[in-house]
């Protein structure tokens, strides 16, 4: 049946109700339900943007909207056909030839349903995006993943198909998508509707632009936030941290951001500085500022019954409750007390709670001149994480949970515009589909210390780029130990750092040895770039300056990708889709369009293979030689150097390293 407005379907099957309309440029929304429709459902769409070249047909069973076609047919499966010549890029599938059919609902009480959409499957098709994770695939065909958001592993529902089109599993509920050969099939555990958009391009990087239309725009990378993180676990006061901050100065190398990690409050969830050991937060700032570095410190969502905030908090509401009535999320060390205790999480989803958490912040941080955040165990990290036990504010666990970390990012982001900042900037440790418009960074969380570890952090941040999260970066080394007396450990963080200096965000963080029990009172090892031997650091000091250098080209390059949603960190599939090789390349990438970088990733290499893409030259940055693409090729690779070729004569200041005493 056509609606009203004549952009939409709606089909009728018993109880099950239908409805395709267009949202977007080239892209169509389907939901479906059991007797009636939800309009205000959690989800990542944004209003869209007008579709005039969208219609549907007077039989009511094809709607058209600029390059997508989709259709109804009588026994009500979708399908999804591109308008201008015809091809099928994606159909929904009968489970069983009499039942269940594509769609199906199983009833959970209250109007809840465990739900599963089926889709055919494709010879050949490959699947990227689907955020981050942890398996070390780039192509996601032929995996099951869990839809649920964990330390490392971030659920964002978007991928990006080699067929030519895009697809949003627009519900935060938790479930898993299956992308077997004999179908996919999508699942919710318990939620209301089946939602999902498809869009459709020419090239991935149009189908990105229409998810950043659809979803939210990413905005400008702030001027401060291109240079070089120092970061470690942790310093423990105001002094320590001037300390570092000022060697650096001495040394004449820049640094743009310095971090105070976790335990800098008295109790968690005092969202403010410990007055015996961080006496002068404002003085602190001003004497960073004037070295030209930013102060970060880490925000977490937790509440512990000994801070001030806890019983305000939960008077009002404002703490995430339980079906059994405990308030009780994780378990946490505080000072003063022998055993561990439980604590809260605070309601992300809530906008009240979202505003009393901005209060304290901008009273306790902003106020000082602090302007970034680095938004912690954002998942939230519950342990055991069961989220069928919660209530949110948005709606039962199981049908709104992955919704946390992208309403987390949203109440600083709105708290940081409403008190005048035009440049946000947030490291979170997750992330859902739309966290990106409110200025999201993801970092790839608690990770390993080790040469595998590196090779799964290339493909997991190539999957982020393809999930519409723009900005991205993970701990320079990894997070769990590190010696930096152990030369084996020295040459990883070597090859980390290269790799890092060509991430968005470049970022040195880690527990090193000698490791500390978690309390108040803990520290990690020394993690600063003159830490790891002489050697060492020289190489990650002409890093830091190459990254100076480039600045300038990388915010052009993150201009565009605010206005377009491609990213600054691109899988060769972005820039050279007509070269079929670039859809397999998983361990190199380029930064921007005119940067090939291919990071050296096994232990004790001294060169390295390199497929340089069809339809272009190349010019190694190290040695000038020029080369064709459309060949895999050999390149010298000795520790210092991290294997980096210039596309089709681009001029970059990159290619010899030059002394900034």
């Amino acid at each position: 049946m056509l609606d009203d407005t004549g952009a939409a379907l709606e089909y009728s099957s018993g109880h099950e109700r239908l409805r395709l309309e267009a949202w977007g440029e080239d892209s169509i929304r389907v939901r479906a339900s059991q007797a009636q429709l939800a309009e205000e459902l959690p989800g990542a769409l944004i209003a869209p943007r007008p579709a005039p070249s969208a219609g549907a047909t007077s039989d009511g069973i094809t709607l058209v909207n600029g390059r997508l076609r989709a259709q109804i047919s009588s026994d009500g499966l979708v399908s999804f056909w591109r308008s201008d010549d015809g091809h099928e890029l994606l159909s929904e599938q009968k489970a069983h030839f009499w039942w269940p059919g594509p769609r199906l609902f199983v009833a959970n009480g209250n109007g809840h349903y465990r739900i599963e959409q089926r889709f055919k499957a494709y010879d050949g098709e490959k699947l990227y995006g689907l955020g981050q994770h942890l398996h070390g695939r780039f192509d996601q065909k032929g995996l099951v993943m869990d839809l649920v958001q964990r330390n490392a592993e971030v659920s964002v529902p978007f991928m990006v198909s080699s067929r030519g089109y895009g697809f949003l599993w627009n519900s935060p509920a938790v479930g898993r998508v299956e992308l077997a050969n004999n179908g996919t099939r999508w699942v919710a555990d318990s939620a209301r509707q089946i939602d999902y958009w498809v869009t459709v391009g020419d090239k991935p990087a149009a189908i990105l632009s229409h998810y950043a239309d659809a979803t939210g725009h990413t905005p400008e990378l702030p001027s401060w936030a291109s240079g070089f993180w120092q970061s470690k676990l942790r310093y423990r006061t105001q002094e320590e941290l001037l300390a570092v901050a000022r060697e650096y100065r001495r040394r004449g190398v820049p640094l743009a951001v310095i971090v105070s990690d976790f335990f800098h409050w008295e109790y968690l969830g005092d969202w403010s500085f410990h007055s015996g050991e961080w006496p002068d937060p404002a003085a602190m700032v001003n004497e960073l500022k004037s070295m030209g570095t930013e102060l970060m410190v880490s925000v977490w969502p937790s509440v512990s019954p000994l801070s001030a905030n806890y019983k305000p908090m939960l008077d009002r509401g404002l703490l995430i409750s339980s079906e059994q009535s405990t308030q009780v999320h994780v378990t946490w060390p505080e000072r003063g007390v022998k055993s561990w205790i439980g604590v809260s999480i605070y309601d992300s989803t809530n906008p009240a709670a979202r505003d009393y958490i901005w209060g304290q912040v901008e009273k306790n941080y902003h106020k000082a001149g602090i302007r970034v955040f680095w938004l912690d165990a954002c998942e939230p990290e519950m342990q055991p994480n069961y989220p069928a036990s919660l209530n949110f504010a948005a709606g039962p666990g199981l049908e709104v949970a992955n919704l946390y970390p992208r309403e987390h990012a949203r109440g600083f982001y709105e708290g940081m515009v409403g008190c005048g900042e035009e440049e946000v900037l947030l490291l979170c440790r997750s992330a859902w589909a739309g966290s990106q418009r409110y200025g999201a960074a993801v970092w790839s969380g608690d990770i390993p210390s080790t040469f595998e570890s590196l090779r799964v952090q290339v493909r997991a941040g190539l999957n982020m780029a393809m999930s519409g999260i723009p900005w991205w970066t993970s701990d320079i080394g990894g997070f769990y130990k590190g010696d930096p007396d152990d030369p084996a450990y020295r040459e990883l963080l070597v090859r980390w750092f290269e790799y890092g200096a060509f991430c968005p965000l470049f970022r040195l963080h880690g527990d090193r040895l000698p490791n500390a029990a978690m309390s108040a009172d803990m520290t990690g090892g020394p993690n600063e770039i003159w830490s790891f031997g002489e050697q060492a650091y020289s190489i990650l000091r002409d890093y830091i300056f190459l990254r100076e250098r480039l600045r300038p080209y990388l915010h052009f390059v993150a201009r565009e990708t605010s206005k377009t949603g491609v990213p600054i960190m691109r899988p060769l599939l972005l820039e050279f889709s007509h070269d079929e090789t670039c859809w397999d390349v998983d361990d190199q990438f380029m930064f921007g369009p005119d940067l090939l970088v291919a990071p050296v990733l096994e232990q004790g290499a001294d060169d390295r293979s390199v497929y340089l893409p069809a339809g272009t030259k190349w010019t190694d940055a190290w040695t000038g030689a020029s080369m064709p693409g459309g060949a895999v090729v050999t390149t010298d690779a000795p520790l210092e150097r991290i294997p980096i070729f210039l596309r089709d004569g681009a001029r970059l200041d990159i290619g010899v390293f030059t002394n900034q005493d």
